[in-house]
């Protein structure tokens, strides 16, 4: 079965989109700053208040972490555009702020932009999906695991695991290894031992001078709900019924950009409280386009609205069903579909 689109006519619309994204490609310092400014004093005005409000009552502490989690997804996504280089015009700028932003995520900087250029140069590539995104296994593969095999994928691709523990486990954990070894990630590996030790330090000092117990509560929390939705946003981005993947040899990059993200349809306030990630269509398609060009970027230019795979909040929950890539179909499926078909039912 061909895939749900008319690949040609995405392909002829997006022909020059070099030159049609151009202009949004040039980082504004205006906005750059606004941004630095109500991202981290919004984060740390909460942060303080979360403290101060501990001995008062623990639960309106951890209550305003989940508004808190997102402002350190908003920060999140300045580490994300400075390892694009587009934040600003200055790589060192870039390089500071990346740093200085990773600090709070404590997501290492320098090997997780390394880690996420390769994802948007292999986006939908199905040989490559465990880098750098939600690993994907096609209904061939999946049915030749073992039982266990097969269990460990199940709970892997599960909500109950992505959206609790597994998004705490990939920022505070996953991330303290430099996993990736080889090619460009051997460069920067030292980076990650840095920013490790750079991490028990400053917790070290933060949980002397503020209590550990107090700091653990508070900034664990925090992490907590920002490795939810930031695995949330991400994991609907590409898994979905008709999202664009295929093998290397077939692979297309406009293609694997407009029809492999999704655009993520919220109000206003939805978008800035997440950096406007929503618009990934475009930031895959152009990914040196500042994340406080896409809104613009988007409403200017009506091309997107024509091919874009659209999904708003009552849509993106039903994303959980695409656990497993049919190549016959050229679709996601869920694993009972994949079951019933097995079966001959």
């Amino acid at each position: 079965m061909s895939q749900s689109f008319n690949a040609e006519q995405v392909l002829a619309d997006f022909k020059n989109w070099n030159q049609q994204l151009k202009k949004y490609q040039v980082p504004n310092t205006r906005k750059a700053v606004i941004q630095l400014l109500n991202s981290f004093s919004f984060y740390i005005g909460l942060w303080i208040l979360q403290f101060w409000l501990y001995d008062k009552s623990w639960l309106f502490t951890i209550l305003i972490a989940a508004l808190n989690g997102f402002l350190l997804g908003r920060i999140f996504i300045i580490q994300h555009d400075c390892g694009h280089r587009s934040f600003t015009r200055s790589k060192l700028a870039n390089d500071i702020i990346g740093t200085v932003s990773s600090a709070f995520t404590v997501i290492p900087y320098k090997y997780w932009a390394k880690s996420h250029d390769f994802h948007h140069a292999h986006n939908g590539q199905l040989e490559v999906s465990d880098i750098g995104d939600v690993e994907v296994l096609t209904t061939e593969q999946y049915n030749a695991l073992t039982i266990w095999g097969k269990v460990r994928y199940r709970i892997y691709r599960s909500p109950f695991y992505l959206f609790t523990v597994g998004g705490f486990v990939y920022v505070v954990l996953y991330n303290r290894f430099a996993f990736l070894r080889e090619g460009g990630f051997a460069k920067v590996k030292k980076s990650v031992t840095i920013s490790n030790v750079a991490f028990v330090v400053l917790y070290l000092a933060l949980g002397y001078f503020l209590g550990f117990k107090k700091f653990l509560l508070v900034q664990f929390a925090n992490l907590f709900f920002f490795g939810t939705y930031a695995l949330w946003f991400f994991y609907i981005q590409h898994q979905y019924e008709n999202i664009y993947k295929n093998s290397k040899e077939n692979w297309n990059y406009v293609l694997s950009a407009i029809k492999g993200s999704t655009y993520y349809k919220l109000p206003y306030v939805g978008h800035w409280l997440t950096g406007n990630i929503g618009y990934h269509h475009i930031h895959h398609l152009c990914p040196t386009i500042p994340n406080y060009h896409l809104r613009s970027c988007h409403k200017n230019m009506p091309v997107f609205e024509k091919h874009v795979n659209a999904l708003n909040f009552w849509q993106s929950l039903k994303t959980v069903n695409a656990n497993l890539w049919d190549e016959a179909e050229m679709r996601m499926i869920s694993f009972s579909e994949n079951r019933r078909r097995r079966d001959g039912r």
